[in-house]
């Protein structure tokens, strides 16, 4: 009598393939969540480099820029 409870406990029922892909599938769309997040918080970080540093070059940009001379033709 024990012996036939010990098989049925111990016994490895088959497992669908249909589960084993559906973690798959799961485990997937987490990575690919996970590098979408650091990737927009990367180029948030960027682009608000960009603008101090466009803010920053605009501040120190002299006010005017020098008139080109005009050349004389040679006769």
């Amino acid at each position: 009598m024990k012996n036939a409870n010990t098989n049925r406990i111990f016994k490895s029922e088959k497992k669908n393939p249909a589960d084993r892909a559906d973690q798959a599938t799961l485990a997937a769309r987490a990575i690919n969540e996970q590098e979408a997040v650091a990737r927009e918080k990367k180029t948030a970080r960027l682009k608000q480099l960009r603008l101090e540093k466009e803010a920053a070059e605009a501040a120190n940009a002299p006010a005017e820029p020098e008139k080109k001379r005009k050349l004389q033709k040679r006769k």
